[in-house]
């Protein structure tokens, strides 16, 4: 795959004005219960009147972060674009524990190498990743959403942005409804 050329498609949903952007570990709780609001948030808000940017924001502390936001980002570059990648956040989100250390140190997934955790994304997502993974400059893509979490100040995950500012109050146990009036309100 070294001479194809890919494109990563963003991780956009909406069309609106306001920009509600994201930062997500796709394997920590707090995240998966915030990726888990966002169709309901839109729904709420609609689509005219807001954009959802999914940023991935890879946290070392969850052991195969990096494993699993390449998977992400390489289904991007997949038919479907950014609803493939959706789809194995889906299944991230659905089976996070299999995808985790225990206590992030430890449990079950100590022997699991990189390409069983790619199998097992493959086989809870119905999705075929490992061509896409070892896309050669997939990196610029990683790349990009580091730097641009560290240029805003981003450390946790979920981190939300409204039009470019980190709105430190909202969190991922707010209700859709919630952050449905912040979205309003500001």
């Amino acid at each position: 795959m070294a001479d194809v050329a890919w494109r990563a498609d963003p991780l956009t949903w909406g069309h609106g004005p306001r920009t509600f952007e994201v930062f997500l570990e796709p394997t920590c709780p707090f995240s998966v219960r915030a990726f888990n609001k966002l169709d309901a948030l839109l729904d709420r808000v609609g689509d005219d009147k807001i954009t959802i940017k999914i940023r991935l924001q890879s946290q070392p502390w969850h052991m195969y972060s990096g494993v699993l936001v390449r998977c992400i980002l390489a289904a991007s570059t997949l038919a479907g674009g950014k609803e493939t990648a959706k789809m194995l956040m889906a299944a991230i989100a659905a089976h996070r524990e299999e995808f985790e250390f225990t206590h992030h140190a430890g449990g079950p997934n100590m022997d699991v190498t990189p390409n069983q955790l790619i199998e097992r994304l493959e086989r809870y997502s119905g999705v075929e990743l490992k061509g896409a993974f070892t896309i050669p400059d997939l990196d610029r893509e990683i790349k990009w959403h580091s730097k641009y979490a560290r240029q805003n100040g981003i450390h946790v995950s979920p981190t939300f942005m409204l039009d470019g500012l980190v709105q430190a109050d909202m969190s991922s146990g707010d209700e859709v409804e919630v952050w449905a009036k912040k979205l309003a309100a500001v």
